[in-house]
Protein backbone atom coordinates (compact mmCIF):
# COMPACT_ATOMS: atom_id res chain seq x y z
CA UNK A 1 0.00 0.00 0.00
CA UNK A 2 2.85 2.40 0.84
CA UNK A 3 6.29 1.76 -0.60
CA UNK A 4 9.41 3.80 -1.25
CA UNK A 5 12.53 3.06 -3.25
CA UNK A 6 15.91 4.81 -3.10
CA UNK A 7 14.32 7.93 -1.65
CA UNK A 8 16.55 11.01 -1.38
CA UNK A 9 15.96 14.70 -0.77
CA UNK A 10 18.21 17.77 -0.65
CA UNK A 11 17.39 21.20 0.79
CA UNK A 12 20.54 22.88 -0.53
CA UNK A 13 21.15 20.97 -3.77
CA UNK A 14 24.38 19.54 -2.38
CA UNK A 15 24.07 17.19 0.58
CA UNK A 16 21.19 14.71 0.42
CA UNK A 17 19.09 13.01 3.04
CA UNK A 18 18.86 9.30 2.18
CA UNK A 19 16.04 7.19 3.56
CA UNK A 20 15.63 3.43 3.96
CA UNK A 21 13.21 1.70 1.62
CA UNK A 22 9.78 1.30 3.19
CA UNK A 23 7.17 -1.38 2.52
CA UNK A 24 3.99 -0.95 4.54
CA UNK A 25 1.22 -3.34 3.55
CA UNK A 26 -2.47 -2.50 3.36
CA UNK A 27 -3.95 -2.28 6.84
CA UNK A 28 -0.59 -2.47 8.60
CA UNK A 29 0.38 -0.15 11.45
CA UNK A 30 3.96 1.11 11.65
CA UNK A 31 6.00 3.27 13.99
CA UNK A 32 8.93 5.24 12.56
CA UNK A 33 11.30 6.30 15.33
CA UNK A 34 14.16 8.76 15.25
CA UNK A 35 15.68 11.60 17.22
CA UNK A 36 14.97 15.23 16.39
CA UNK A 37 16.83 16.44 13.30
CA UNK A 38 17.24 13.05 11.61
CA UNK A 39 14.77 13.81 8.81
CA UNK A 40 11.54 12.27 10.12
CA UNK A 41 9.33 15.20 9.10
CA UNK A 42 11.05 15.48 5.71
CA UNK A 43 10.32 11.80 5.09
CA UNK A 44 6.67 12.22 6.09
CA UNK A 45 6.33 15.18 3.71
CA UNK A 46 7.80 13.08 0.92
CA UNK A 47 5.38 10.24 1.67
CA UNK A 48 2.46 12.66 1.62
CA UNK A 49 3.51 14.32 -1.63
CA UNK A 50 4.22 17.65 0.04
CA UNK A 51 7.85 17.48 -1.12
CA UNK A 52 9.18 16.08 -4.39
CA UNK A 53 12.11 13.68 -3.98
CA UNK A 54 15.37 14.47 -5.73
CA UNK A 55 15.67 10.77 -6.41
CA UNK A 56 13.55 7.68 -5.86
CA UNK A 57 9.83 7.06 -5.74
CA UNK A 58 6.83 6.97 -3.40
CA UNK A 59 3.99 4.62 -4.35
CA UNK A 60 0.58 4.66 -2.64
CA UNK A 61 -1.48 1.70 -3.76
CA UNK A 62 -0.75 1.49 -7.48
CA UNK A 63 0.00 5.21 -7.87
CA UNK A 64 3.49 6.71 -8.03
CA UNK A 65 2.55 10.02 -6.45
CA UNK A 66 5.64 11.92 -7.64
CA UNK A 67 4.51 11.30 -11.24
CA UNK A 68 1.21 13.15 -10.72
CA UNK A 69 0.59 16.75 -11.75
CA UNK A 70 0.04 19.27 -8.97
CA UNK A 71 -3.74 19.24 -9.40
CA UNK A 72 -3.86 15.44 -9.63
CA UNK A 73 -1.75 15.15 -6.50
CA UNK A 74 -3.98 17.57 -4.57
CA UNK A 75 -7.08 15.50 -5.37
CA UNK A 76 -5.32 12.20 -4.71
CA UNK A 77 -3.97 13.38 -1.37
CA UNK A 78 -7.36 14.73 -0.27
CA UNK A 79 -9.07 11.41 -0.86
CA UNK A 80 -6.36 8.85 -0.15
CA UNK A 81 -3.93 10.33 2.41
CA UNK A 82 -4.63 11.77 5.84
CA UNK A 83 -1.77 13.82 7.29
CA UNK A 84 -1.44 14.89 10.91
CA UNK A 85 1.17 17.64 11.12
CA UNK A 86 3.38 18.30 14.12
CA UNK A 87 2.05 21.87 14.28
CA UNK A 88 -1.69 22.04 13.53
CA UNK A 89 -2.91 24.70 11.10
CA UNK A 90 -6.56 25.64 10.63
CA UNK A 91 -8.64 28.23 8.82
CA UNK A 92 -8.98 30.57 11.78
CA UNK A 93 -12.24 32.16 10.62
CA UNK A 94 -13.97 28.75 10.65
CA UNK A 95 -15.22 26.73 13.61
CA UNK A 96 -13.80 23.31 14.43
CA UNK A 97 -16.59 21.40 12.68
CA UNK A 98 -16.40 23.73 9.69
CA UNK A 99 -12.67 23.03 9.30
CA UNK A 100 -13.46 19.32 9.04
CA UNK A 101 -16.27 20.01 6.57
CA UNK A 102 -13.85 22.06 4.47
CA UNK A 103 -11.45 19.10 4.33
CA UNK A 104 -14.26 17.03 2.87
CA UNK A 105 -15.24 19.71 0.37
CA UNK A 106 -11.66 20.15 -0.85
CA UNK A 107 -11.50 16.41 -1.51
CA UNK A 108 -14.71 16.56 -3.55
CA UNK A 109 -16.75 14.88 -0.81
CA UNK A 110 -20.11 16.15 0.41
CA UNK A 111 -19.68 17.21 4.07
CA UNK A 112 -21.23 14.76 6.52
CA UNK A 113 -22.19 16.61 9.75
CA UNK A 114 -23.07 13.40 11.60
CA UNK A 115 -19.75 11.77 10.78
CA UNK A 116 -17.91 14.94 11.81
CA UNK A 117 -19.78 15.13 15.13
CA UNK A 118 -19.18 11.44 15.87
CA UNK A 119 -15.47 11.69 15.10
CA UNK A 120 -15.01 14.77 17.27
CA UNK A 121 -16.97 13.08 20.05
CA UNK A 122 -14.68 10.06 20.00
CA UNK A 123 -11.72 12.43 20.44
CA UNK A 124 -13.37 14.19 23.36
CA UNK A 125 -14.11 17.30 21.30
CA UNK A 126 -17.83 16.95 20.70
CA UNK A 127 -18.51 20.02 22.83
CA UNK A 128 -16.01 22.03 20.76
CA UNK A 129 -17.61 21.49 17.36
CA UNK A 130 -18.81 25.12 17.21
CA UNK A 131 -15.73 26.63 18.85
CA UNK A 132 -13.10 28.63 16.99
CA UNK A 133 -9.78 26.82 16.77
CA UNK A 134 -8.01 29.73 18.48
CA UNK A 135 -10.06 28.96 21.59
CA UNK A 136 -8.70 25.42 21.88
CA UNK A 137 -5.86 24.36 24.13
CA UNK A 138 -2.73 22.95 22.53
CA UNK A 139 -3.81 19.39 23.21
CA UNK A 140 -7.31 20.07 21.86
CA UNK A 141 -5.87 21.61 18.69
CA UNK A 142 -3.78 18.51 18.13
CA UNK A 143 -6.80 16.24 18.58
CA UNK A 144 -8.81 18.44 16.20
CA UNK A 145 -6.03 18.10 13.65
CA UNK A 146 -6.20 14.33 14.03
CA UNK A 147 -9.96 14.43 13.45
CA UNK A 148 -9.47 16.49 10.29
CA UNK A 149 -6.91 14.00 8.95
CA UNK A 150 -9.29 11.09 9.57
CA UNK A 151 -12.52 12.69 8.36
CA UNK A 152 -12.25 11.38 4.78
CA UNK A 153 -11.43 7.82 5.87
CA UNK A 154 -8.08 7.82 4.03
CA UNK A 155 -6.28 4.72 2.79
CA UNK A 156 -2.99 5.94 4.26
CA UNK A 157 -2.67 7.85 7.54
CA UNK A 158 0.59 9.70 8.19
CA UNK A 159 1.05 11.15 11.67
CA UNK A 160 3.94 13.48 12.55
CA UNK A 161 4.50 13.50 16.33
CA UNK A 162 0.74 13.18 17.07
CA UNK A 163 1.33 12.79 20.82
CA UNK A 164 4.02 15.42 21.41
CA UNK A 165 1.66 17.81 23.24
CA UNK A 166 -0.32 15.14 25.11
CA UNK A 167 -0.11 13.62 28.58
CA UNK A 168 0.06 9.85 29.08
CA UNK A 169 -3.73 9.37 29.21
CA UNK A 170 -4.46 11.37 26.06
CA UNK A 171 -1.49 9.78 24.31
CA UNK A 172 -3.04 6.36 24.84
CA UNK A 173 -6.44 7.60 23.71
CA UNK A 174 -5.11 9.23 20.54
CA UNK A 175 -3.08 6.17 19.52
CA UNK A 176 -6.09 3.96 20.24
CA UNK A 177 -8.26 6.15 18.01
CA UNK A 178 -5.68 6.20 15.22
CA UNK A 179 -5.34 2.42 15.30
CA UNK A 180 -9.09 1.80 15.57
CA UNK A 181 -9.89 4.20 12.72
CA UNK A 182 -7.20 2.67 10.55
CA UNK A 183 -8.66 -0.79 11.23
CA UNK A 184 -12.20 0.36 10.40
CA UNK A 185 -11.22 1.40 6.87
CA UNK A 186 -8.30 -1.06 6.50
CA UNK A 187 -5.90 1.88 6.17
CA UNK A 188 -2.14 1.81 6.42
CA UNK A 189 -0.96 3.81 9.46
CA UNK A 190 2.53 5.25 9.84
CA UNK A 191 3.30 7.22 13.00
CA UNK A 192 6.53 9.25 12.88
CA UNK A 193 7.84 10.19 16.31
CA UNK A 194 10.65 10.43 18.83
CA UNK A 195 8.16 9.65 21.63
CA UNK A 196 9.51 6.53 23.30
CA UNK A 197 6.14 5.94 24.99
CA UNK A 198 4.83 4.57 21.70
CA UNK A 199 7.37 1.77 21.28
CA UNK A 200 5.26 -0.78 23.12
CA UNK A 201 2.15 0.08 21.10
CA UNK A 202 3.47 -0.94 17.65
CA UNK A 203 4.90 -4.32 16.69
CA UNK A 204 6.21 -3.05 13.32
CA UNK A 205 8.90 -0.39 13.66
CA UNK A 206 11.42 1.47 11.50
CA UNK A 207 14.41 3.28 13.02
CA UNK A 208 15.95 6.30 11.30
Amino acid sequence: MLTTSNLQYSYDGKSSLRFPDIQCGKGEHWLLLGQSGCGKTTLLHLLGGLLTPGQGSVVVGDTAINSLTTSELDKFRGKKIGIIFQTPHFVRSLKVGENLALAQQLAGITPNPQHIATLLGRLGLGHKINAKTDALSQGERQRAAIARALVNKPEVILADEPTSALDDHNTSEVIRLLVETAKEVDATLLVVTHDGRLKEKFAKQIML
